[in-house]
């Protein structure tokens, strides 16, 4: 079977969220024996990127240059007209072309954008909610990276239900194992000026993250003069509030913005925190809540959304929509270190990427 795959959410250097997933994906699924009884196409804006599965037979770039709504001006004309076409098309996003002559399957991260609307810019969410219901609808499946998803997804659109599929993600094992050695670690915190214990927030800056609850969490800590709050992700939208909210409470010693963080400092940002903190509104997984508990560092996360999936009954945790309930949960996952350490490191093992491409291949040549 000849297998299209649209490869550019994982063709970039700074990955966040979706970005990771993609690509983690494509590299699993390069590596499966199961893949060499087909042939993948990955269609791309520009060259793949040295860090990509490099090219063999039966695994083969495709680079379409284009700007502007690339999947409808560029992608879409070539999936319809050009020779050897793909028996179905992948699209490990929420958008596929709307017009295609094969079956195709979507991927969908999270619906959060349908319940909290004044956490997006108008086109990012009206492009969300109409682009996205318009590729569940004519995908022959859809894959949901948690049950929490599946669930939102069926919620509001409940013809859809008989399509769906659930893949849980997981985290690179080669890069975030027990224990990071101390030298990585002294040499994050030397590079981010990080000078006291800390705890740690490492997502996009966006409304959904509830950095601004954390923030207040914080500043109602008995200890906080013990601690800092590193702040790490690029800025996303809507993210001015966050700093005035540290402004605003007096905050600005004990709150270390870094902005986008290389791959490379993310095992010892991640194994030197005191605390890893997920206060998200929602969440569609949590890759990062992976990372941390395969370092050893104690989590505490929201319980809404997906996150008790991924986390299980190795974390602590706590109301997104309460500082107080969140202040709770810093203390305690502070105070109770080594058990939630031994307990992340045993529920983080559950998670495999190989599996995950296992099951997204056996969806995609079933379509």
């Amino acid at each position: 079977m000849i297998v299209g795959i649209n490869g550019n959410e994982a063709n970039t250097t700074k990955r966040v969220g979706i970005n990771e997933y993609a690509y983690q994906l494509l590299c699993a699924l390069e590596k499966l024996p199961e893949s060499k009884d087909h042939e993948f196409v990955i269609y791309l804006k520009e060259d793949p990127l040295k860090t990509l599965p490099k090219e063999r037979i039966g695994w083969k770039y495709k680079i379409l240059p284009g700007r502007g709504v690339w999947i409808l001006k560029t992608l879409m004309p070539s999936l319809l007209f050009s020779k050897n076409k793909p028996q179905v098309f992948f699209s490990p996003s929420h958008y596929a072309p709307p017009i295609l002559s094969m079956p195709s399957v979507i991927s969908i991260t999270d619906l959060g954008y349908l319940s909290q609307i004044e956490q997006f810019r108008k086109y990012d969410y009206l492009q969300l909610k109409y682009w996205g219901a318009m590729s569940m609808f004519k995908a022959k499946k859809i894959i949901a990276i948690s049950e929490s998803t599946k669930n939102d997804i069926v919620s509001h659109y409940p013809r859809l239900k008989n399509k769906i599929e659930v893949t849980y993600l997981s985290y690179d094992k080669s890069i975030f194992k027990y224990p990071i050695s101390s030298t990585k670690i002294s040499s994050v915190k030397k590079k981010y000026k990080i000078t006291k214990p800390y705890i740690l927030f490492l997502s996009t800056l966006k409304p959904s993250k509830n950095i601004e609850g954390l923030v207040e969490a914080f500043s109602l800590l008995e200890s906080k003069n013990d601690y800092q709050v590193v702040i790490a992700g690029k800025k996303g939208w809507l993210y001015e509030s966050i700093f005035n909210k540290v402004k605003f409470l007096g905050l600005e010693d004990h709150v270390i913005f870094t902005d986008f963080i290389p791959e490379i400092d993310k095992p010892g940002l991640i194994a030197g925190a005191e605390v890893f903190a997920v206060p998200s509104f929602w969440e569609g997984f949590g890759i990062h809540v992976l990372e941390a508990m395969a370092v050893g560092t104690p989590v505490i996360a929201s319980q809404e959304g997906s996150l008790s999936e991924v986390v299980g009954s190795a974390g602590v945790y706590i109301d997104p929509k309460n500082p107080a309930s969140i202040a709770l949960g810093l203390a305690r996952a502070i105070k109770d270190k080594k058990l939630l350490t031994k307990l992340g490191l045993a529920q983080a093992e559950k998670f495999s990427w190989e599996e995950t491409a296992r099951k997204t291949l056996n969806i995609i040549t079933s379509s």
